[in-house]
């Protein structure tokens, strides 16, 4: 499972951690990857890490607001890297 975000001043927004309340993602495997205008992951990925303890969450990708319209090789190379 891929989860996309926007890193909003620094954090998830609201609606994710919603979602991970109501879904129990035990046994799964998160890849998460945000955009941002430079925030970068923040401490999205521990936050994730901590509201699901029992998935697998992988290595977090960022893409920034100015790579934001082409993000294609990103993120081949990203998923390539976490062998997704």
């Amino acid at each position: 499972m891929t989860e996309e975000y926007p890193n909003w001043w620094g954090d998830m927004p609201m609606i994710l951690y919603s979602f991970f309340d109501s879904y129990d993602l035990s046994g799964k495997t998160v890849a998460p990857f945000c955009t941002s205008g430079g925030s970068g992951l923040s401490d999205t990925v521990n936050s994730i890490k901590a509201l699901e303890p029992e998935a697998e969450v992988l290595e977090g990708l960022h893409i920034s607001g100015s790579a934001a319209s082409d993000p294609d090789s990103a993120v081949g190379e990203w998923l390539d890297r976490l062998g997704l």
